[in-house]
């Protein structure tokens, strides 16, 4: 993607963070949990899901569950658009999910001290989001794939 930056190089108490759209709201995830970024394929329904899961797709001999982030962060319907993109993010155990977003923008280096937690009136189990970062004048809430794995592959 040539309209994917990468605004600088990280240090010891900074790390990338791969930022998209959801809505109006801007969202981020660790640089290193992205496997890939795909435009949306055909995605074959599967009967029975919670209406946050698309389905599935099948990417290079794997099968991967599709989730609707919009859906599961409660934010409204799916819009799939031109920009809409699958991020293919890497899970333990060596699974994997991708997880559908209205748009990709770019990578950036947040630094920890520009790392907030999110909310005193929220506990990490009742939401994805692991923490608010700061980045000139814009917040960007940074899901943690962990949570999501443990959503996702619960037992």
């Amino acid at each position: 993607m040539s309209d994917l930056t990468i605004n600088s190089t990280e240090k010891k108490d900074e790390k990338l963070y791969l930022v998209f759209h959801v809505g109006e709201e801007r969202y981020a995830v660790d640089v290193y949990d992205v496997n890939n970024i795909i435009m949306i394929p055909a995605i074959t329904k599967m009967p029975g899901t919670d209406e946050c899961y698309k389905g599935i797709i099948h990417l290079r001999g794997e099968i991967i569950p599709i989730m609707s982030l919009s859906k599961r962060l409660n934010i409204g319907k799916d819009e799939i658009t031109k920009d809409s993109r699958i991020i293919i993010l890497d899970l333990a155990n060596d699974k994997r999910i991708g997880v559908i977003v209205d748009s990709v923008t770019e990578v950036i280096t947040i630094p920890a001290d520009h790392i907030e937690e999110p909310s005193a009136f929220v506990s990490k189990e009742d939401s994805l989001i692991s923490g608010i970062g700061r980045k000139d004048s814009n917040l960007i809430s940074i899901i943690e794939t962990n949570l999501l794995a443990r959503l996702e592959y619960a037992s």
